[in-house]
């Protein structure tokens, strides 16, 4: 499916010579849809939907759209929650791209949307628009460190909308997207949980803000990694007890299982390593195919950090 190009709706200031003051000349408003089910977490949580659109930072035009389905990996068959919540069917996933190339495409995308002929600026300022933290900081990141996915640097900041609507509108309560939108006086347009259409919706509601004088910042930013040298101990929150984190990650000559433990009690353990053994001690996850990788998962309760040894 090709990029979606859609000026989409124009705001009143357009055709009247004013022009809206902001420091960037871009917004790139975001909205993932990723892998999910009715009361449970899925582990390891994955993209299906990237949509994108691309607003002029100083008319407030809606210049283009984007959006790729993303054939997720590990949870390839959607829940019928997933399928009902975001509208996105079996077949769009079958026949998406993995989330490298999908990144790829929307590179490619936004820099002949910003850059190709008509474009007023070249290389213009470019701020990642959210309503929340999640897509960026959380989402996003996550999904690259697991598979070992290179993105682009423009989505390791973002202004996280939910922020400004809260000090120009917001009254103090805390407001769904949808509730933020009809507040600010607009209709909303569309499906909910539609990505593409969760995208739109927050594009207008950020050139609505803007229209009243709201001067948009960076909220949110994600620290450069350092390199790891050496683990020291960690303290497992589980229960007071504590163990050894694992080591780095580094090619070894004989491949170690994991050892999770939590005071001595049989636990859970969501391994995406390779096998797993339940032990009275806790669980042992000997290497498998997804050596090397890290990921959360819930341990009687707790928010556990999991590293694959190589």
């Amino acid at each position: 499916m090709e990029p979606i190009m859609a000026a989409g709706r124009v705001p009143c200031a357009q055709g009247q010579g004013h022009e809206l003051q902001q420091d960037f000349d871009y917004f790139l408003v975001v909205d993932f849809e990723a892998t999910c089910e009715k009361d449970a977490r899925i582990y390891p949580q994955e993209i299906i939907e990237f949509p994108a659109v691309l607003v002029d930072a100083a008319t407030g035009r809606l210049e283009s759209a984007f959006r790729r389905y993303i054939r997720p990996k590990h949870h390839p068959v959607l829940t019928q929650f997933c399928r009902d919540l975001t509208g996105i069917r079996q077949e769009d996933v079958d026949g998406g791209v993995d989330l490298g190339q999908a990144l790829r495409l929307h590179d490619a995308w936004l820099s002949a949307a910003t850059t190709g002929a008509g474009a007023k600026r070249c290389g213009g300022r470019l701020a990642v628009v959210t309503w929340g933290d999640w897509d960026c900081r959380t989402m996003l990141e996550f999904e690259c460190r697991f598979k070992g996915i290179e993105k682009p640097s423009y989505f390791d900041q973002w202004i996280n909308l939910r922020v400004p609507f809260q000090a120009a509108l917001g009254g103090g309560g805390r407001f769904t997207l949808q509730e933020a939108v009809r507040a600010a006086g607009l209709d909303w347009e569309g499906r909910l949980h539609c990505g593409l259409d969760d995208a739109r919706n927050t594009a207008w509601l950020l050139v609505e803000l803007m229209l009243r004088g709201v001067k948009m910042s960076i909220t949110g930013s994600l620290a450069p990694p350092r390199p790891i040298q050496q683990q020291p101990p960690h303290t497992s929150p589980c229960r007071g007890s504590s163990a050894l984190a694992p080591p780095p990650i580094q090619q070894q000559q004989q491949p170690q299982p994991h050892v999770s433990t939590c005071s001595g009690s049989s636990v859970t353990c969501f391994s995406y390593c390779g096998q797993r053994v339940a032990t009275r001690g806790g669980v042992v996850s000997v290497p498998g195919s997804m050596q090397g990788k890290c990921f959360f998962a819930c341990v009687n309760g707790c928010r556990v950090l999991f590293v694959c040894s190589n």
